[in-house]
């Protein structure tokens, strides 16, 4: 996926009521950067996008999920976000040989669960209902230990 060079660009008008774009170019023109850039330059365009906004454009077009769904580059990334707050856990499933975008799934919910615990925003919470309708999931024993750590030095 080079650029071709060959294909006319947009040209900018000049008037009096302000520059205005039209397009030279006929209707096989491509309508996104994915179809113009090489790979290479997508992927980093990509890799610019959080967890959430990145789910989300690869639901955007076809080339898009595909340059998203294989870009191992991409999928690290975000990995190595999670793993600042569940280092042991990705690290394990690192070793264990799974792939960045598989270790990533598995462990967003568990490390915004636990940043969320270790920051103390569950200090307060007097009853099982308070905590009703968010999002939970199973914690290991260590990060339990971590956890409870946080509260007794708070």
């Amino acid at each position: 996926m080079q650029h071709d060079s060959t294909r006319t660009s947009p040209v900018f008008l000049l008037s009096k009521r302000g520059p205005s774009l039209i397009s030279t170019c006929d209707t096989t023109t491509p309508q996104n950067f994915a179809e113009t850039l090489p790979t290479e330059m997508s992927v980093k365009i990509f890799g610019e996008l959080d967890a959430e906004s990145l789910c989300s454009a690869s639901l955007t077009c076809k080339l898009w999920h595909h340059i998203i769904k294989e870009s191992d580059q991409v999928w690290r990334r975000q990995c190595l976000l999670v793993r600042a707050v569940c280092q042991r856990e990705v690290d394990s499933d690192r070793r264990d040989g799974l792939s960045w975008k598989v270790t990533l799934v598995k462990n967003y919910t568990r490390s915004c669960l636990k940043r969320d615990w270790l920051r103390g925003r569950y200090s307060h919470v007097r009853s099982a209902e308070e905590l009703s309708g968010r999002r939970m999931t199973p914690l290991d024993a260590e990060t339990w230990g971590e956890i409870l750590q946080a509260e007794l030095d708070r």
